[in-house]
């Protein structure tokens, strides 16, 4: 049965979960430790959903009809689903149906038994989902336990929340093939059987009192997935004609976030569902169905959420022009409620907190909070009209107003010396030319070393923290960290890695440690966002004309260098991962911001190498991150990204090796890219995967060095040496030997020392032994 009253007015997709202290993350990892049990974990996340619910009711959403999702997961939403779609991969057998949490974070983070589940990019963001494994045996399942719990508990809260999945068809697409799949069977061959699964769901989220349900499919939207966008919108037409026709259900809203679904709505609102939702920040609305009126017709009876509330960047709404947009929906007769483009999951909870931030800045910006006061704002003034929140807008009006004209925000020399850099000044010498000088470094075949970080201690963390409440001086300070840099440096040769790394203990985050050091950037002191799991970081604000004051790693890398023979990497964050990972500017285009990110790091690597660093790292983790979802936009966005990079790194001279690392998406999708960025050695994630990317590259003739990682440092699994010694013998098989690097799939700061000795050592061990598989008889293998 479905539901009898609309959806309010004003809605949200989802919500931040890790709590406003990140509260979530500190209850999970005392779980991992073994210093709270369940119980003790689940009444602190019940507690955190309890205050949610609350929090969004105070800020305008209706308790009644909907409004409020439930988006909490206690790591990851698309895991959560393969639990609810008893999904669990064979290897888990011994596991599966459990219902404990310590079985649910094996899934995510694996145990001493069990490898976990891959993971990989949610679409073009950096939040990262546990990617499931489907083959044609895996069973299927309703489980809407946890579903049904949380709309009892909100019940008992006086709220009639929203449950929220990752809807059938985004599902499949996003999942792989098991190991054991066939040849030819691709998941979404069995969507018939799932939706099957998820009409049980929903039976029993109608039992249990569901007005609503959101289904989330940005599938919809994305080009980068197995199939195009017409048969995808095939797939969901299918799937959502059966879902709309069980008897017993809630209302549907289908979700179509993270870009543009203007070409699908029209058919979108003919499926037997309530209400659709439509990101109108990075989409748009088909503007013939709409003035014909044939768009209407096809939302007769259904709402459309419009999405004029960016979920995923932290600038005030212009109101007044979301008003308009609004207003040209409900004017054609379509049933308008107000929402957000995306979950909120992908901005911080509150502006309100960050007291330390320049005033005007703040005054610009809208974190979560805010956003759902717009939200709620947008909605009363959709419905009494513009007089009814003339105060909001003059408001807005001024901070829009103070934005555009406020110093620092448009800097003359900044923009003439961007606009000046040709294509001369994006390309390195030779190929050839550089292999012949980079042999002076003297670096062995199968060489090893790691990404950059290694582990930021307790003592570390106590360290910055009391530096920074001015409890430490600098003199004091920088001791401290040129003992911790020499610490690793010996450590290092000991374990006997050939390239080392300083282990940026002065760095409380890639991307953050560089925005503190460069003109146009600000830093919060609360605004955590989650990137997977318990994984929390704090994007920066970049809001003005971007450069550089001074040099930022010079001192510690050359610090380095001067206690070792061996080499020591420079490192630095690339310039697209800069823009990826922060709150970028919205109001120029993002090739110009990379440009001039660029151009800082480029006067970086010119002090690098005149203090006698040969080697330096430019990471490039979101290289593949931010790949636009609309194929029409990618050549460009691609051309760009590229251009960035290499206008970074082409001041460097022929003997200096320029690396760069990837991690954590699938990249190759965009291989030809990856070659663009003309890096000598590219090191890239690829154990959890086994290898998937080597095909790619050996199919490409990639020919310069490349480090596919053999030991996966997202788990706390310690890989043996003769595991990752067989995922380099399945590179091999692609890539020469005398291209090959050996290296974990990235940096090494959330890990203890414990197991990071233990796995590098067993790295080290796994190079020597594949180095001794290709030596003749009787010759050495050191």
């Amino acid at each position: 049965m479905t539901a009898t009253t609309p959806l309010p007015t004003a809605t949200i997709l989802g919500y931040p979960r890790i709590g406003r202290r990140r509260e979530l993350k500190r209850a999970v990892e005392s779980f991992w430790a073994g210093r709270i049990d369940e119980t003790e974990l689940r009444a602190t996340a019940r507690e955190l959903r309890a205050a949610t619910r609350e929090r969004l009711v105070a800020l305008g959403l209706p308790a009644a009809g909907g409004a409020i999702p439930e988006s909490f997961s206690f790591y990851d939403q698309v895991l959560d689903a393969t639990l609810a779609l008893g999904a669990i991969p064979a290897r888990f057998a011994d596991i599966a149906g459990a219902g404990d949490l310590a079985s649910y974070f094996a899934l995510a983070r694996g145990d001493e038994r069990h490898q976990p589940l891959e993971m990989t990019k949610w679409f073009d963001t950096n939040y990262h989902y546990s990617v499931p494994e489907i083959d044609e045996r895996t069973p299927f399942a309703a489980d809407p336990a946890q579903l049904v719990a949380q709309l009892v508990e909100a019940r008992g809260q006086g709220v009639s929340s929203r449950p929220v999945l990752v809807g059938p068809v985004t599902y499949l697409l996003l999942a792989k093939p098991s190991d054991d799949a066939g040849r030819r069977f691709t998941p979404i061959d069995r969507l018939d059987e799932v939706v099957a699964v998820y009409a049980e769901l929903l039976a029993s989220l109608a039992a249990a009192g569901a007005e609503w349900v959101q289904l989330d499919e940005p599938a919809l939207v994305s080009d980068s997935l197995l199939l195009s966008r017409e048969e995808t919108l095939a797939l969901v037409e299918r799937a959502y004609r059966r879902l709309g026709g069980a008897a017993a259900r809630p209302a549907i809203l289908l979700a179509a976030p993270y870009g543009d679904s203007a070409a699908a709505l029209p058919r979108l609102g003919a499926l037997p569902v309530e209400a659709v939702q439509a990101d109108l920040v990075r989409g748009g609305l088909p503007e013939a169905a709409l003035a014909d009126g044939s768009l209407a017709q096809a939302f007769a009876g259904t709402q459309l959420v419009a999405g004029v509330v960016d979920g995923r960047n932290v600038w005030r709404t212009d109101l007044r022009a979301a008003l308009e947009r609004l207003g040209r929906l409900t004017d054609a007769g379509i049933a308008t409620v107000v929402g957000t483009a995306s979950s909120l999951q992908h901005v911080p909870h509150d502006v309100a907190e960050e007291t330390r931030l320049d005033a005007r800045l703040r005054s610009w910006l809208a974190f979560a909070d805010q956003k759902v006061a717009q939200t709620a704002t947008l909605a009363r003034g959709l419905a009494d009209g513009s007089a009814a929140i003339a105060a909001e807008l003059a408001e807005t009006d001024t901070a829009l107003a103070d934005r555009a004209s406020a110093p620092g925000v448009h800097v003359g020399a900044i923009r003439d010396r961007a606009a000046a850099a040709g294509e001369a000044d994006r390309r390195r010498g030779e190929e050839a030319e550089r292999r012949d000088a980079q042999r002076a470094l003297g670096i062995p075949e199968l060489a090893t070393t790691t990404i950059g970080s290694f582990p930021q201690t307790a003592e570390i963390r106590r360290a910055r923290a009391g530096f920074g409440r001015g409890e430490i001086d600098r003199e004091a300070y920088d001791g401290f960290l040129r003992a911790e840099i020499e610490r690793v440096i010996r450590l290092q040769e000991e374990i006997g890695l050939d390239v080392l790394v300083h282990g940026e203990a002065e760095r409380n985050d890639m991307v953050q440690y560089f925005a503190e050091h460069l003109d146009g950037f600000a830093v919060t002191e609360h605004g955590w966002v989650q990137s997977y799991g318990t994984r929390a970081t704090r994007p920066s604000i970049l809001w003005g004309d971007v450069s550089r004051p001074a040099p930022i790693t010079v001192s510690w890398s050359g610090y380095a260098q001067s206690l070792t023979e061996r080499p020591v990497k420079g490192m630095l964050t690339g310039p697209v991962t800069i823009l990826a990972w922060s709150f970028v500017r919205d109001d120029q285009p993002l090739a110009d911001t990379a440009d001039q990110v660029a151009l800082a790091l480029r006067d970086e690597i010119d002090d690098l190498v005149a203090a006698g660093i040969r080697i330096v790292q430019v990471d490039e983790p979101a290289l593949r991150e931010l790949l636009p979802l609309d194929a029409e936009r990618q050549r460009a966005y691609l051309d760009w990204s590229v251009g960035a990079f290499r206008l970074a790194t082409s001041g460097a001279g022929p003997g200096i090796q320029i690396h760069t690392h990837l991690c954590y998406s699938e990249f190759g999708e965009i291989i030809g890219a990856v070659d663009g960025l003309d890096a000598d050695v590219t090191s890239i994630e690829a154990a959890r995967s086994r290898m998937d990317v080597v095909a790619p590259l050996g199919d490409h003739g990639y020919s310069r060095g490349i480090g596919p990682g053999v030991y996966d440092i997202h788990s706390p699994r310690v890989p043996s040496a003769e595991e990752q010694a067989e995922l380099i013998r399945i590179a091999g098989r692609r890539i020469p030997g005398e291209q090959l690097w050996v290296n974990p799939d990235c940096g090494l700061k959330t890990r203890g020392y414990e197991e990071t000795v233990a796995s590098l050592t067993n790295l080290v061990r796994a190079a020597r032994l594949v180095r001794a598989d290709a030596a003749p008889a009787g010759a050495g293998t050191a």
